[in-house]
């Protein structure tokens, strides 16, 4: 998983590779979950309508650092938001979804949602300034205890979109 985030990172520093790069990385982190059955991975079809809602929620939390920011406007270019609604799938299952399990299975909730949160701000490292790491931890942190404590993936998925689309 860090490879493929590194690697599309590393092809983002290109601007003719950055839909290319979040759209393969996408996909291929996508397919850490391949295998993984539907309840392990978090997204069961009970109770759907309070998973949007959740989701919502997420999403509105952790754009707060935005809405905090002078001249809060999305800085994703539009002919994006297809590419970066596949990443953040992709960044989805792979973390909270397969990785998640994997770590609870060998370990349990403490070291699933502290193992993604780690994992997932190394992930990042090379995508963003040092000093945004903090908020990255933070999300992660945010979108691991949700998984856990609700042990659902439909509302980080929706929270992640929303995020990544107006970041």
């Amino acid at each position: 998983m860090l490879a493929v985030e590194w690697t599309r990172a590393l092809l983002a520093h290109d601007s003719r590779f950055i839909a290319a790069g979040l759209l393969l990385g996408g996909v291929a982190l996508g397919l850490a979950a391949l295998g993984w059955p539907a309840t392990r991975l978090g997204l069961g079809r009970s109770r759907f309508a309070v998973r949007v809602i959740g989701g919502l929620a997420l999403g509105a939390v952790l754009l707060l650092p935005a809405a905090a920011r002078s001249g809060a406007v999305p800085l994703l270019p539009g002919g994006l938001a297809v590419v970066a609604i596949a990443v953040s799938i992709g960044e989805e299952l792979a973390f909270r979804g397969a990785l998640y399990a994997a770590l609870d299975e060998l370990g349990g909730a403490p070291l699933a949602v502290a193992g993604t949160t780690v994992l997932w701000t190394l992930a990042h490292a090379l995508s963003h300034p040092p000093e945004f790491l903090g908020a990255v931890a933070a999300a992660g942190l945010l979108l691991g205890l949700w998984r856990w404590a609700c042990k659902d993936l439909v509302a980080p998925i929706i929270g992640h979109v929303i995020a990544d689309l107006a970041l």
